[in-house]
């Protein structure tokens, strides 16, 4: 039915936007005669359909605007785990926040000596100088995902003192703190932002070593022949930094506790956050990972639940929405089977203004999820309504079902939509 949906549109020249295109067979795959249920349903047959629709010569994507420059999506399918998940439970403590005292290696001392020879018993100063102290830095590394590692306190190692005949101590090795990617770096003091360490591989000097001493050969001179002075190694540098981590997710999950979130994480991604039926379950943020067909990977992160007044600090506050700042889209998780689902989806709307003015207008759909109790469709209905009157019709709305894993398709292609929209846009403005 499908292919042959595809084959009628493509005879007919018909040039649609990627949304309607997608909207259409999957609504030929939801009436078809055999059921299939959203995200369990990808098959060959879907996705061998939607390249032939998009790739054909007739299609063409258009916006509404014509004329800006038109993103070029990938249609790619989102890729269903044929594998178990492990029945073992890890318990990994998340650390998001950190005081650290770091102080650099000090300096070795210079060395006062005199060289004998036995042809030549005042051959002069033979000191050697002192090595220099390690520094401390912090490396980002994508293998390390939280801050519990890191210890409160860290002393770079001492150079080696220099010796006689000349000879120099060694200079100590640097001590490397390995952070997560999208770590800040402040100053513990006046709360200035000194680092942010957003890519793999970025170095942050911390500490620097101290300088070795200079033996007493460095200070021979025509005018003191035998010089008895050396220095000593400088001190380290001393400093008090807080390290606060940003995760680094595509998309951020928000709404209000038991709204079905980590539920949602676990069924579209190989993670396993827990779940319960009592609120606040989700204590801190977890991260998901969703592959596609065409290799791209994209991360998902679940939030703990917001509820009203929590820019006030009530129930867990505010202040994980920090790990949503870098995410390219949101989406709001509204409970269909509350009493008032829209004025959760208000609430919500409110609290990430409160928290920062630009939250509110990044790209955003709305899931409706626990489509599968009594009732849902009447509700849908009536949110969509309240919707319109709020003039808010231009935000994209789910209908899913976390738990029984309906219509999670739909959420996952408009997922890639944004973020191959969001690449485009950062494509063109860096040009």
């Amino acid at each position: 039915m499908i292919k042959t949906l595809c084959s009628h549109l493509l005879r007919k020249n018909t040039s649609f936007n990627n949304a309607t295109s997608r909207a259409i067979v999957l609504t030929a795959l939801r009436h078809s005669p055999k059921s299939r249920s959203g995200y369990e349903s990808e098959t060959a047959e879907i996705q061998d359909s939607l390249r032939q629709f998009s790739l054909s010569e007739n299609y063409a994507f258009k916006d509404d605007e014509e004329d800006k420059p038109q993103a070029k999506l990938s249609n790619s399918m989102p890729l269903r785990s044929k594998k178990d998940k492990s029945e073992h439970v890890r318990f990994s403590e998340f650390v998001d926040y950190r005081r650290v005292k770091v102080k650099g290696g000090s300096g070795g001392d210079g060395k006062i000596c005199f060289l004998s020879l036995m042809s030549n018993p005042m051959a002069g100063p033979s000191g050697g100088d002192g090595g220099n102290g390690g520094h401390i830095i912090f490396e980002a590394c994508k293998d390390v995902k939280s801050l519990n590692n890191v210890k409160s306190h860290y002393t770079g190692l001492l150079g080696e003192r220099g010796e006689h005949k000349d000879m120099n101590g060694a200079n100590a090795e640097h001590l490397f703190v390995k952070v997560p990617v999208g770590t800040l770096v402040k100053d513990a003091f006046s709360g200035r932002l000194v680092a942010d360490m957003n890519d793999h591989g970025v170095k942050y000097l911390a500490a620097r070593g101290g300088a070795g001493g200079k033996g007493n050969h460095y200070f021979l001179s025509n005018q003191n022949r035998h010089p008895r002075v050396a220095e000593m190694g400088a001190k380290g540098e001393e400093k008090e930094l807080i390290l606060e981590l940003k995760m680094i997710a595509h998309a951020g999950l928000v709404g209000f506790p038991n709204a079905g979130k980590s539920t949602l994480l676990s069924a579209v991604s190989r993670a396993k956050p827990k779940v319960a039926s009592y609120p606040f379950t989700t204590l801190k943020p977890s991260v998901g990972i969703i592959h596609y067909d065409d290799g791209e990977q994209l991360a998902i992160a679940d939030m703990p639940g917001l509820i009203e007044e929590a820019h006030l600090n009530r129930g867990l506050g505010i202040g994980f929405l920090r790990h949503i700042e870098r995410c390219v889209c949101l989406f709001y998780v509204v409970d269909i089977s509350a009493s008032e689902p829209y004025q959760q989806f208000k609430v919500l709307v409110n609290e990430l203004t409160q928290y920062k003015d630009n939250l509110a207008t990044r790209p955003t759909a709305v899931i409706v999820n626990k489509m599968d109790v009594e009732g849902a469709e009447e509700k849908l209905a009536d949110f969509t309504r309240q919707l319109q009157q709020d003039s808010l019709s231009h935000l994209r709305v789910i209908a899913i079902s976390a738990k029984y894993g309906q219509n999670l398709s739909e959420l996952l292609i408009h997922f890639r939509e944004l973020y191959d929209i969001y690449r485009f846009e950062k494509f063109h403005k860096d040009l």
